[in-house]
């Protein structure tokens, strides 16, 4: 089985039967939605030819498809792909848990229900999107209440919140559900950390009781091809925020890490090394105004490589911008 990923500014195309699933990050669209499952991202595009952005995951085989618990999924070989939404406003918050703490940790507890029930136990990359992220209620921060509620999940199915997490994002919309999309596999994948920087699960109390559960990256594995996600990576150096107020250091910052990443990668990799120049990114810009720096910034340092850009928050105040990042080899051509 090859999974291919698929980005394009067009209309999406029809069904063929091996798509497992994707993402429409942008406006609404007028259009149908497609039936596999998506992860509806709705925020601004920054300098697309086109409102939105289709991303698709495609497999050379057939799929079989499932809801679960409101998970709409779909699965090919040992590899199962899935999208949740849930609303805040479903689950009453109490005084020591707010409504998005408890919707956070129901989603992750369902996802883990269908994961072993699928027999595909194995995160290997998850999306995340809340609105108002760096929003304050009942006296925390909604990013640290929504990290409270997936440690608890975590902890909870015997998961353990350190070590061999999956990578991933947590990204601020104006408005909208817990949107949660996730790829698991049979096997574990490898988690890749980043020396320049504090593993996130080790962070220390001052960014909240519970620390975010994800790693640094991850390579994961099908039988000939070798995965490599690297998670939301801002300009954080240890554990603390540098270059603030200058979107162009926090951008060159986030690109030192990603290298960083890459290099640890390459210790660990079963292909040939992954280079900054192959990988596709998403960049989330939290003020308009600084895109065309950021734009320039990164077209010195990683030239013509696939880049979609999307206005939105980031999980801490002070950070002008995130950057993620994916890659995949085929095996056997070291």
């Amino acid at each position: 089985m090859v999974l291919q990923f698929l980005s394009s500014q067009s209309v999406v195309s029809r069904e063929t039967g091996g798509e497992l699933g994707g993402a429409l990050v942008g406006e609404p669209p007028n259009g149908a939605i497609p039936v596999w499952p998506v992860q509806r991202i709705f925020a601004p595009l920054l300098g697309a030819t086109s409102a939105v952005v289709h991303e698709t995951w495609r497999v050379d085989m057939p799929v079989m498809s499932g809801h679960c618990e409101g998970i709409v999924w779909r699965k090919a070989g040992g590899l199962l792909f899935g999208v949740i939404e849930l609303d805040e406003a479903d689950f009453k918050a109490s005084p020591d848990c707010s409504s998005l703490q408890a919707a956070s940790a129901e989603a992750y507890r369902r996802i883990f229900r269908l994961l072993d029930t699928e027999q595909v136990p194995h995160l290997w990359r998850v999306w995340n999107y809340l609105a108002e992220i760096n929003l304050d209620t009942q006296g925390l921060e909604r990013y640290r209440q929504f990290n409270i509620g997936r440690q608890d999940a975590f902890l909870e199915f015997h998961r353990g919140a350190t070590g061999n997490v999956p990578a991933a994002c947590a990204i601020g919309l104006v408005g909208g559900p817990l949107s949660i999309a996730f790829m698991a596999g049979e096997t574990p994948a490898a988690p890749v950390e980043n020396p320049r920087q504090v593993s996130a699960y080790n962070y220390p109390a001052d960014y909240g009781p519970r620390s975010p559960t994800f790693s640094r990256a991850a390579l994961a594995y099908l039988p000939d091809q070798e995965l490599l996600f690297i998670s939301g990576t801002a300009s954080i150096v240890g554990h603390q925020t540098v270059h603030p107020g200058d979107a162009v250091g926090q951008c060159r910052e986030a690109m030192a890490n990603i290298e960083a990443v890459l290099a640890e990668s390459k210790r660990q990799c079963r292909s040939q090394p992954f280079e900054l120049g192959e990988l596709s990114y998403r960049v989330y810009v939290r003020q308009a105004g600084d895109f065309p720096a950021i734009r320039e910034t990164l077209a010195l340092l990683i030239g013509q490589a696939e880049i979609v850009y999307v206005q939105a928050d980031i999980c801490r105040q002070d950070l002008l911008l995130e950057i993620e990042a994916m890659a995949s080899h085929t095996l056997g051509n070291r």
